[in-house]
């Protein structure tokens, strides 16, 4: 990969971290200042523990954005109160996917609705997320991703895409959405150095077991992270560096899912930077 391409990828990324105990000091070790950090949120934990992380962050300086996912929300009132309370404290930055309560916690059942009434409410947030589906979804057609995405478009300012670890699919799922006129900036889901070890150990762990429920649901994810030698971050984006790095893509950085190894996937970073500068 054409060390320029990668260089700029690199340095603009956001890390995905979870709200657990030690979160907030493992970002405040590893995590420099100018790295976006985005903060999930758990079917099983509730919000909550979102918004208090995502607000103690911003209070450290760091360009935060936190998940609200569409089933957490209990009403309209609720959403006006998340949207207040983020404000007050100078987050104006959120990512809304539907999310996975089952069942939700009030009347919105996806994104969209929720997009709908922030964009009533005067777009309280200069920049909001939706999540693309380079992979097919484990519930949904591929062309009813595709057609959300357009949906959400005059509501949204950018797409985060989900785990893909085929370049070529990756590559053509970009070009399609481009072709559909989803212009919307892309920043590209890659998991990080994930080491096999801590991985499985996370997922015997209460709470932050809840980090690898997707992976579950998708066991050819899960193998590729479990088998030595099965997955290498920068191999992946090795191979995907010309549906990456072509304008057209409109890729505006690197969504690094960390599963809450922040040290290890930032030491990776600034290792393949020096490497890339060598």
């Amino acid at each position: 990969m054409a060390a320029e391409g990668l260089r700029a990828l690199l340095e603009r990324v956001r890390y995905e971290v979870l709200p657990a105990r030690a979160t907030e000091d493992k970002v405040l070790a590893h995590v420099p200042r100018d790295v976006v950090v985005t903060v999930t949120a758990s079917p099983v934990k509730g919000l909550e523990p979102t918004l208090d992380l995502a607000v103690r962050l911003a209070a450290h300086g760091y360009r935060v954005v936190p998940h609200v996912p569409a089933r957490l929300l209990r009403d309209d009132l609720h959403l006006k109160e998340v949207a207040g309370r983020l404000g007050e404290v100078g987050i104006d930055d959120v990512f809304v996917p539907a999310g996975d309560a089952d069942p939700p916690a009030g009347a919105y059942e996806g994104a969209l609705p929720v997009l709908r009434r922030l964009t009533e409410l005067g777009r309280p947030f200069a920049r909001v997320g939706v999540t693309g589906y380079p992979e097919s979804h484990p519930l949904i057609h591929d062309d009813v991703t595709v057609q959300a995405m357009w949906d959400k478009r005059e509501h949204v300012t950018y797409i985060v895409s989900n785990l893909c670890f085929d370049p070529r699919l990756l590559g053509e799922w970009i070009g399609r959405i481009r072709r559909r006129d989803i212009a919307l900036p892309l920043h590209v889901g890659v998991a990080g150095p994930v080491q096999r070890a801590k991985l499985l150990a996370m997922a015997t762990k209460i709470g932050v077991g809840e980090s690898t429920r997707f992976l579950t649901k998708h066991p050819s994810w899960f193998l590729r992270f479990a088998t030595p030698g099965g997955y290498a971050p920068e191999r992946l984006l090795t191979r995907a560096e010309g549906a990456l790095t072509v304008p057209s893509a409109e890729v505006a950085g690197l969504h690094l899912f960390t599963f809450n190894q922040i040290a290890e996937t930032e030491r990776w970073r600034r290792a393949l930077l020096d490497r890339l500068g060598d």
